[in-house]
């Protein structure tokens, strides 16, 4: 899995050519579009609106978000290579979906054809329970998921999505097994867990920001505990090793010119490594990447490994 990792400073050339015969243009020199193939609200809108007035006060110019949502993310990486490539348009991308949509069944665009250039956070798988839950600690959960097999529900947003993943590779390092009740989307999945309809939820260190008081999560999928939790053990230092959560970043059309694109790389990765930016992350239960564009195949690749073996294991692909 990848280590999280001190975000380096990083420093962008103020100008680079971008195909004027007559002279090299500064990029950016206009805004980018940049368009979040699911509906405004959530945790992929948030992310790109912290990313805004950063990029504005840095490069001068705007982050012009837009949405183009559709079967999960699919309709707008299916249109993607379409669209024009000269670095001003740029689309958020998700993981595991981009890997899973495609090994799935036919939606109008491989993981390959995806041209990401840089992953800037993710948001930390975690179980999560009521405050007045009768699990105080993993090592409870897993008792009861030993003794009863099947009988500790869990609510978790959609199949084959982070939380599915997580609840599948858990129950293997656990020895254990667990009943997955999906649902559409994390907020419907935190009410039924608040609602006691299920025993516990496969969410993320967000909806413990959320939430707060009210819920209490038992670990968390990180290298380290995270900051705005100090008292949250991660899966690790309880003995399972587990990293991993919902992985976000950007990516261009195929044809977007290299220079171009590392670039985009370089820019954004100087957004993530403002203290300001990554206080304004992790206080909303955010954690932090820097993969560039030099690391990004290393990363998808073991990436695709995982969440091949764990979907296929489970029956989830055809």
């Amino acid at each position: 899995m990848l280590k999280l990792k001190t975000v380096k400073t990083l420093a962008i050339a103020s100008a680079i050519a971008v195909g004027a015969a007559t002279g090299a243009l500064a990029f950016p020199d206009k805004p980018i579009e940049y368009i979040i193939p699911f509906g405004p609200g959530g945790e992929s809108d948030i992310s790109a609106r912290f990313q805004q007035p950063f990029f504005k006060d840095k490069f001068g110019q705007d982050l012009v978000v837009s949405y183009k949502p559709g079967g999960g993310g699919a309709v707008g990486w299916a249109q993607l290579n379409s669209m024009n490539a000269d670095g001003y348009t740029i689309m958020g991308i998700n993981l595991p979906h981009i890997v899973i949509q495609p090994a799935q069944k036919d939606v109008g665009y491989t993981t390959d054809d995806i041209n990401a250039f840089y992953m800037f956070h993710y948001t930390p798988d975690a179980i999560v329970v009521t405050a007045d839950s009768p699990y105080q600690t993993l090592e409870d959960f897993v008792a009861d998921a030993k003794a009863n097999p099947g009988s500790v529900t869990m609510s978790g947003s959609g199949k084959a999505t982070a939380n599915h993943l997580a609840q599948i590779r858990f129950d293997k390092m656990a020895g254990i097994t667990t009943t997955y009740v999906p649902f559409k989307g994390t907020g419907a999945s935190t009410t039924a867990n608040l609602g006691n309809q299920v025993k516990a939820q496969w969410g993320y260190t967000t909806v413990g920001a959320a939430q707060g008081d009210a819920v209490r999560m038992l670990a968390v999928a990180m290298e380290e505990r995270h900051p705005l939790f100090p008292d949250v053990p991660t899966f690790k230092e309880l003995g399972y090793d587990m990293v991993g959560g919902a992985y976000r970043g950007m990516a261009v059309p195929k044809d977007t010119p290299d220079d171009v694109v590392k670039a985009l790389s370089d820019a954004f990765g100087q957004v993530n490594a403002d203290e300001a930016f990554r206080k304004q992350m992790l206080d909303g239960g955010f954690a932090l990447l820097d993969v560039g564009v030099e690391e990004m195949d290393a990363f998808m690749e073991a990436r695709k490994a995982e969440y091949i073996e764990a979907a296929t294991e489970a029956g989830l692909l055809n």
